[in-house]
């Protein structure tokens, strides 16, 4: 008999995919993920399904929101553009920390909770996922009002 699929397996085998595809990134990639690393990352189509661009812009973003990763056309397959706050355009530490966030929701789309992109990126980067909350809070508190 066939075990019958719930909303929580599903949740559960999203979680595990996200673990498994941050630890063969970060095997790939090197377990230190600079700006540099994660930009290479962002080409890399057995990490990120598809073309991501980064520009640094806050006309796109909500108020508190320090990055969006907005779709290019219809289909993820035409790309997306990550708009990430201005304020951290000189802040080449805090590139890893605020992409690797929307990796998990431009391969998965909106299926992804933000428990999801967290888990992705602490996993990526080598943080547990109460540190990497933490570091993203205190990143958004940077943000001049």
């Amino acid at each position: 008999m066939a075990e019958q699929l719930t909303a929580e397996s599903a949740q559960t085998a999203l979680r595990g995919h996200v673990v498994e595809r941050a630890m063969e990134a970060k095997l790939k990639h090197g377990f230190w993920i600079d700006a540099e690393q994660i930009t290479r990352l962002l080409d890399d189509r057995s990490v990120v399904r598809y073309p991501v661009g980064i520009r640094f812009d806050e006309e796109p973003l909500e108020p508190g929101e320090f990055a969006w990763a907005m779709p290019l056309g219809d289909t993820p397959a035409e790309g997306f553009c990550l708009f990430i706050h201005p304020h951290f355009e000189d802040h080449v530490e805090a590139w890893p920390l605020l992409i690797a966030y929307h990796i998990p929701s431009i391969n998965y789309g909106e299926i992804v909770s933000h428990e999801d992109a967290e888990l992705f990126g602490a996993t990526l980067l080598g943080l547990e996922p109460d540190a990497y909350y933490q570091a993203l809070c205190e990143l958004v508190d940077s943000i001049p009002s």
